[in-house]
C-alpha cells in the first residue's frame, strides 16, 4: 500500500471549493445584467458566502484576491439596477 501525500489533499479541496463559489457569482451577475427580478438580492448572498468560505480558508486564499477584484464591479451593478430607470 502506498503512502498518501495528505498535503496536497487540502489544497485540492479549496480549488474545488471555490469554483462553485465563482460560478454562483458569475451565474447571478449575469442575472443582474440581464435585469432579472430578484437578481440583486441573490448577488449579493453569492458575494457573502463566498467571503465567508473566503474567510474559512487559509491566509494565502486565492479566493479573498478574486473576491479584492470582483467584489467592485458587483456592487456597482448592484446599485445600478436598483437606480429607477426612465421610461424614455
Amino acid at each position: 500500500m502506498k503512502a498518501q501525500r495528505h498535503t496536497a489533499l487540502p489544497q485540492v479541496a479549496r480549488t474545488r471549493g471555490a469554483e462553485p463559489l465563482k460560478d454562483e457569482v458569475y451565474r447571478q451577475m449575469y442575472r443582474v445584467e440581464s435585469n432579472r427580478s430578484g437578481a440583486e438580492v441573490d448577488l449579493a448572498l453569492a458575494l457573502l458566502r463566498a467571503w465567508t468560505a473566503a474567510d474559512a480558508e487559509p491566509p494565502n486564499g486565492e479566493t479573498r484576491q478574486w473576491l479584492r477584484k470582483v467584489c467592485p464591479i458587483c456592487m456597482e451593478m448592484i446599485e445600478a439596477a436598483e437606480q429607477p430607470h426612465d421610461a424614455a
